[in-house]
């Protein structure tokens, strides 16, 4: 008893720290962002992986680790300019509920008697609009990332001595009228029949997954009609983005279920360290919205690029084979 106590001490600090409990609110008010600028994080390791995968040429793994770059950094610009004006309409419903919701709505989701925190049925069907935007935004993504593949791809290149571009601006759109649109869309009773039927599933790993899947077979698309991208270097890139998702995907669902208990013990350690603190609810909410993103990141940018970049290769050269 005394050693589990100890124990308890020792990571009290992560229970508690201050940097955590502000990235998980981060994640809770704006999953898609939070998952994009974790993208880019991971996005830093990726390409130091994919250079030193074993036994592949130079030009497939220069191109794989421009396709992450693009990839993220378009991601992340692209995520901000759409996520950040609806996260601040949510926001206002959070704050206010009964001024964007009908008085149907606020006695289906319990929002009478508990915060809108507290309501897994107001949490689900909010996360749907704050997670749903980043499988919208997969395509446009992915269109973008094929059709900036060539331009990235010059920062491989040693005779590529000029860097242009300029930072886009963004103007956020007046979120008052967003808010009385998700706000009508939440009070509609299909759509409240929609999340009493699947509030208690896993949607934060199913929606990340989605949002990976659609972005790998729209880059795929682009990339096989991309006039640019040069006719030998598109099959190992192909390969490589479908073997990627295909098995980041696969592993994090495996890795998330093993992951579920030791995650509610955590859940229910941080309620004890933090009972009674505003926007503990909140914070929770981020565990469960992060840890989906985490997992998939890991997989997809720390452990899959060895694998997938060294049997995107040897997939090409079995298919030329055939072909002699």
């Amino acid at each position: 008893m005394k050693v589990n106590y100890q124990r308890d001490i020792s990571f009290k600090s992560i229970y508690t720290n201050k940097v955590l409990k502000k990235s998980l609110e981060f994640a809770a008010d704006n999953g898609a962002l939070f998952g994009a600028a974790a993208t880019v994080g991971f996005s830093a390791v990726r390409p130091l992986v994919i250079m030193n995968t074993p036994k592949t040429e130079k030009e497939n793994r220069e191109i794989a680790s421009a396709k992450s770059i693009a990839s993220s950094i378009i991601g992340f610009l692209l995520m901000f300019a759409i996520s950040t004006p609806l996260a601040k309409s949510i926001e206002k419903i959070d704050k206010n509920p009964r001024r964007f919701l009908n008085s149907d709505t606020i006695k289906a989701f319990g929002l009478e008697y508990q915060s809108p925190e507290k309501s897994k049925e107001y949490t689900f069907a909010t996360q749907l609009f704050k997670l749903g935007i980043g499988t919208v935004a997969a395509v446009p993504k992915a269109i973008m990332v094929a059709s900036g593949m060539p331009y990235i791809m010059r920062l491989f290149e040693k005779d590529n001595s000029e860097k242009q571009g300029k930072n886009p601006v963004f103007r956020a759109r007046p979120t008052e009228k967003i808010a009385e649109k998700i706000g009508k869309t939440i009070s509609k009773k299909g759509f409240q029949n929609f999340i009493q039927k699947f509030k208690n599933t896993n949607f934060p790993m199913h929606i990340t997954a989605l949002s990976d899947i659609l972005a790998t077979a729209i880059f795929i698309n682009q990339t096989k009609h991309s006039q640019k991208i040069k006719e030998e270097r598109k099959e190992p890139l192909i390969f490589n983005s479908a073997i990627s998702t295909a098995l980041s995907v696969a592993g994090s669902y495996g890795i998330d279920r093993i992951l579920a208990k030791p995650t509610e013990k955590f859940i229910k350690k941080y309620r004890v360290a933090n009972a009674g603190q505003k926007n503990l609810e909140k914070q929770i909410q981020g565990i469960r919205i992060a840890k989906p993103i985490l997992i998939l990141g890991t997989i997809y940018y720390i452990f899959i690029p060895l694998i997938s970049t060294f049997l995107a290769e040897k997939a090409e050269n079995i298919k030329g084979n055939k072909q002699l």
